[in-house]
């Protein structure tokens, strides 16, 4: 033990030293556009918080009633006494507005995905993975015992040439984001569907960061890329754009869903869904569907956002998404901008490694339906002033 504990001190140290040591700040305060850490007011520029939902008194209401009516916990997984009517609603409402025939919740979108590689496929299958996929994709095919295969980052030709070398194999599945996380990108899902069909090929989508973002009605990226329906499994969160509380679904046939719920393992042996986050996400559901200018609201922030930010001389990408990456490439600099950025009011974190690629450290920015044109315009000033004394303007 005596040892371990040198080796962790060691290890530690080293994570200091690079400037990429990853501070836990405690929010004194709800989520939403203002925060309190520290005792300061911060506008807070970083959450998935993308509709604005997180923390407003329209949801605390929503979930005061579940609270009342359904109670705090169940206790229980679900096929013992762990399924309430709200689980069934839900599992409903989230399958019809991703345009799938069923759906199976968990705790988590990792758990989702580890759930979905680990049940279906084996080392009869191949698992071919865009290269930039989240963690939780890449450590769910670590988990399983599918041959696992590695495309460059959307690379349709380099896919290709996988589904055919893989030609043999039972089943192969493709795999990707729908919205990659640290850049925006938003994945090329038509051309992906074409190529499963021409191969006779699965198609998975993790769309984290997408459901009630992306597309006309806030349905994900298979909406915005045309391809609704033909998506053999998208796993989802409540835990970003509905809502930020959490809880996460795997949306599919209803075979397939039928066979997650016998077989899955991080189904099967994890407690239900929270009680309140299921009764809160079905009333989230319905309420965004009846409201689609909060969705116009943050497509309008992210664009003011955007144009500010170029006009202060900032590389800003056109990603269609929200996420705005502000490329820094040097750690250190992404660590110490950003707590100068803190110190002004402005909350962000800089991202590093392992989060990122070596060498492609930023601050990633997520702008809100919540923040107001005051707000945005108070943080493309300060990242002008901040900027400037870090060498990130590009002129």
């Amino acid at each position: 033990m005596k040892q371990f504990g040198i080796h962790l001190n060691s290890e530690l140290n080293a994570i200091r030293e690079a400037g990429v040591f990853k501070e836990e700040r405690v929010l004194e305060s709800h989520q939403g556009r203002a925060i309190t850490v520290g005792g300061k007011e911060l506008l807070n520029f970083c959450a998935n918080n993308y509709l604005g939902l997180s923390g407003t008194e329209l949801l605390e209401d929503a979930s005061g009633k579940v609270l009342e009516r359904w109670g705090y916990g169940l206790a229980s997984v679900r096929f013992i006494c762990g399924t309430q009517t709200i689980h069934k609603d839900l599992e409903k409402k989230i399958a019809a507005f991703v345009e799938c025939e069923d759906a199976v919740l968990y705790s988590s979108c990792f758990m989702a995905n580890v759930g979905l590689f680990q049940t279906f496929f084996t080392e009869e299958d191949a698992i071919i993975s865009d290269a930039l996929n989240h963690a939780s994709i890449i450590d769910a095919t670590r988990l399983s015992k599918a041959e696992k295969h590695i495309y460059q980052h959307m690379d349709m030709l380099e896919l290709e040439e996988k589904l055919k070398t893989t030609a043999e194999k039972r089943f192969r599945v493709i795999a990707t984001d729908g919205v990659f996380s640290m850049d925006g990108h938003i994945a090329p899902l038509k051309e992906i569907v074409a190529l499963a069909e021409k191969y006779d090929a699965l198609v998975m989508v993790d769309d984290a960061h997408a459901t009630g973002v992306m597309g006309e009605n806030g349905r994900g990226t298979a909406e915005a890329e045309g391809v609704l329906g033909g998506i053999d499994f998208i796993t989802g969160t409540f835990g970003k754009a509905l809502g930020g509380a959490g809880g996460a679904f795997t949306a599919t046939s209803k075979r397939a869903a039928e066979y997650l719920r016998q077989k899955s393992r991080t189904y099967l042996f994890s407690n239900s869904l929270d009680t309140v986050i299921t009764g809160t996400s079905v009333f989230i559901l319905e309420h965004i569907q009846k409201h689609p200018e909060i969705r116009k609201k943050l497509w309008a922030n992210t664009e003011l956002f955007r144009s500010l930010m170029k006009e202060a001389g900032f590389a800003v990408s056109d990603a269609k998404h929200p996420i705005t990456p502000i490329m820094l490439g040097d750690e250190r600099t992404a660590t110490d901008m950003a707590a100068t950025l803190l110190n002004e009011g402005i909350y962000v974190i800089g991202f590093s490694y392992p989060v990122v690629p070596k060498g492609t450290a930023r601050i990633r920015v997520q702008v809100s339906a919540a923040h107001t044109e005051d707000d945005i315009k108070l943080a493309v000033q300060k990242f002008a002033q901040v900027g400037k004394k870090f060498g990130a303007l590009e002129r």
